[in-house]
């Protein structure tokens, strides 16, 4: 085989070998390990992946290690942020729970929301959160994991309620100027932000309501549940836990804190210790039943204890015994040890799409799709299509979005296109396809904290699903899209 000069990129047949070979292990992985493949198998996928992204690179083509090792440690540093808040809605999502927090929210949710309308309203009240909060993430972890147990004990499959949740999440993400990513795409791409959010909707809200048209018609055509299972449900969290209004102002002091701008990091950490306070006060019998690992005999508090159980909620797993088989399964936590899985993948993903970018094979797949735009309509969905390509490679959404920017940010000037429709197909793309894909940090991150696998709620998350085929629909039909005469 000829050996290439340093300079030399791979060409775009070379650079489909490291891919071919992931989705062969993946395969292999997903059919050895089932639904355990993403607690190990997977990010080895990855980490072979790279291993032969590397191998191609430095022997046929002799690109130096250490372009290979800066790429890596570049393209992982990147998302070093996100890692952090990873382990941190780990430790949310523990006392949440632990605290009452969550419970309540589902106690009084079953009370408010009838199973009707209940999709429908998961899905707009997900939306309505996101767009205050700015994040998906954020989101799912808090509202979204109680309108689980809601949708768990009215008859709802988990899959359906979560594909609710994550629609009306990322919906709400999308057009909130407070949205990280909203911001990152309209920066990338040299886009005002309200420019980008005001052309964005022309594809977004058709999205959104053919989502919850879909989700109202389920909801109406839900078998109605039988009421002494929710009646149970509402028994069992209340003789377990003390449900009281007060916990409720947990939820709201977080609310404040985002509203305010607080950085998420920063806003997360506090929502975790208020929390905490709020167990000691409230749930005491609880944090005593987490720290003898079982159900525990009368008596107050020890210090000891009380320490014991609240780093147990945070940092570890937890059950708590509500006498109630489905129930137990909802309020039982895995706090910051849980998303170690999903820290691993978000390593193992960055390293693999590292050595991608180090080895320029990234760049030839893309510039290989690039020479087929002749239209419009192709140059819009090779955009879709590698903000796609670009989350299963990569497996981050940041990364994705700044990749896909970058490589097609030329392309729209000089066909005399407005960069607002760069940003919009990216954010069409990149953004909202990243939780489809289980293992891209996104789409772990969201079937860790719902406890619902990426592949039972993917056909149910009409959003994102819906999004990447309207922004194509829309380029050919040409709807507001302006192109400079040259």
């Amino acid at each position: 085989m000829k050996i290439f000069n340093r300079g030399e990129k791979p060409s775009w047949g070379v650079s489909l070998i490291p891919f071919i070979v992931l989705v062969a292990v993946l395969v292999l992985v997903i059919k050895g390990f089932g639904a355990d493949a993403l607690s190990g198998g997977s990010q080895v996928a990855l980490m072979f992946g790279a291993g032969v992204t590397v191998a191609i690179g430095m022997v046929f083509y002799r690109i130096p290690w250490k372009e290979f090792e800066n790429a890596m440690i570049d393209n992982i540093s990147s998302i070093a942020t996100s890692i952090i808040i990873l382990l941190l809605i780990g430790a949310v999502a523990g006392s949440w729970m632990i605290s009452g927090v969550v419970p309540t929210l589902i106690y009084y949710g079953m009370k408010v929301i009838t199973p009707g309308i209940f999709l429908f309203a998961t899905c707009v009240i997900s939306a309505f959160i996101a767009v205050m909060t700015g994040s998906s993430w954020t989101t799912i972890a808090t509202i979204g994991v109680a309108l689980v147990g809601i949708g768990t004990a009215q008859g709802f499959d988990p899959g359906w309620t979560a594909g609710a949740i994550i629609s009306g999440a990322y919906f709400g993400d999308k057009v909130s100027p407070l949205s990280d990513t909203t911001v990152l795409a309209s920066s990338s791409s040299g886009t005002p932000l309200f420019t980008h959010i005001r052309f964005m909707m022309i594809t977004t809200v058709p999205s959104f309501i053919i989502s919850i048209i879909i989700f109202f018609v389920a909801s109406l055509l839900h078998e109605t549940p039988d009421t002494a299972m929710t009646a149970d449900f509402a028994h069992d969290l209340k003789e377990t836990f003390n449900i009281s209004p007060w916990l409720l102002l947990v939820p709201v002091l977080t609310g404040l804190l985002i509203a305010r701008k607080v950085p998420a990091i920063i806003t997360l950490f506090a929502a975790s210790v208020i929390a905490g306070i709020f167990a000691l006060i409230f749930q005491s019998h609880i944090l005593a039943e987490v720290a003898a690992g079982g159900e525990v005999s009368g008596g107050g508090l020890s210090f000891m204890e009380g320490f014991k159980g609240l780093m147990q909620s945070y940092y570890g797993a937890t059950s708590i015994d509500t006498g109630n088989a489905a129930l137990n399964d909802l309020v039982a936590t895995r706090g910051i040890t849980g998303m170690m899985n999903t820290v691993f993948l978000v390593i193992a993903a960055g390293t693999f799409g590292g050595a991608m970018i180090g080895s320029g094979m990234l760049q030839s797949l893309t510039e290989a799709l690039v020479k087929f735009v002749k239209r419009r309509v192709t140059m819009v969905t090779a955009t879709v299509g590698t903000g796609i390509f670009s989350n299963m490679i990569t497996g981050d959404q940041y990364l994705s979005i700044l990749l896909t920017s970058s490589l097609y940010k030329k392309l729209y000037h000089d066909r005399g296109y407005e960069s607002k429709l760069l940003s919009r197909s990216v954010e069409d793309s990149a953004t909202v396809t990243s939780v489809l894909i289980p293992w891209n940090s996104c789409g772990m991150t969201q079937a860790t904290v719902l406890k619902v696998s990426t592949m039972t709620y993917l056909p149910y998350c009409f959003f994102n699903l819906i999004s990447p085929l309207m922004s194509i629909l829309i380029a050919a039909i040409g709807f507001k899209i302006v192109r400079k005469q040259k």
